[in-house]
């Protein structure tokens, strides 16, 4: 289903999508890479987490943050993109208030995603994917208690694995990081594996 969601200040163009016939147990919110590089809710990466989400039994959110697609406003180097975070948990949260919440998160949209899911009580479990650690700080996830999944690919071009490992050693207990070995930013050939990761995490959460 595509729709407009309320923002501040914009509009923000989504698809959500359930889990058919069976009975909905949460809600996912899923962020996109990078606006300004092509990112948007169809990056195949997202789309594919979406399916894992729905294979799960979530209701997954896809949306364009600002100034993509049909999203009023522009770009905002990550500061207005907290607030559509925001605006689609938000939204999520008014369609589905007795469900858990989780996040799930890719490149830029892991950056963004996960500081609001991290602080937001409404978020239960994040999911990020190629984190961006040679252009951003994801330090915050040092104090986040929420289970959390990482996944990474060895030949990622935009996190060093010397870097994910050092930042993995202050990670607390609740957080895991899964190596995906030959896999590149964008995950071209290991797709199906994210996907099975995902939905493998979620059928865990309680």
């Amino acid at each position: 289903m595509s729709l407009m969601i309320p923002g501040r200040s914009v509009r923000l163009e989504a698809v959500l999508r359930g889990p058919g016939h069976e009975p909905v147990r949460g809600a996912a919110v899923l962020c996109h890479p990078h606006p300004v590089h092509g990112g948007t809710m169809e990056n195949r990466v997202i789309f594919r987490a979406s399916k894992a989400a729905v294979r799960a039994g979530f209701a997954a959110l896809r949306f364009n943050f600002r100034g993509v697609g049909a999203s009023t406003g522009s770009f905002d180097k990550g500061e207005g993109e907290k607030d559509d975070v925001t605006a689609a948990i938000d939204w999520m949260g008014s369609k589905y208030p007795e469900l858990p919440m989780v996040l799930i998160g890719f490149s830029f949209g892991a950056w963004v995603g996960l500081q609001v899911g991290c602080r937001d009580l409404r978020v239960q479990a994040l999911v990020g994917l190629g984190l961006p650690l040679t252009h951003y700080d994801f330090d915050f996830l040092i104090d986040n208690p929420k289970p959390t999944l990482l996944i990474m690919g060895t030949r990622d071009e935009f996190c060093p694995r010397e870097k994910m490992e050092r930042l993995e050693r202050r990670l607390p207990p609740a957080s895991r990081l899964h190596w995906i070995d030959g896999a590149e930013h964008f995950f071209a050939r290991e797709l199906d594996d994210v996907q099975d990761l995902i939905t493998g995490f979620f059928n865990e959460l309680k």
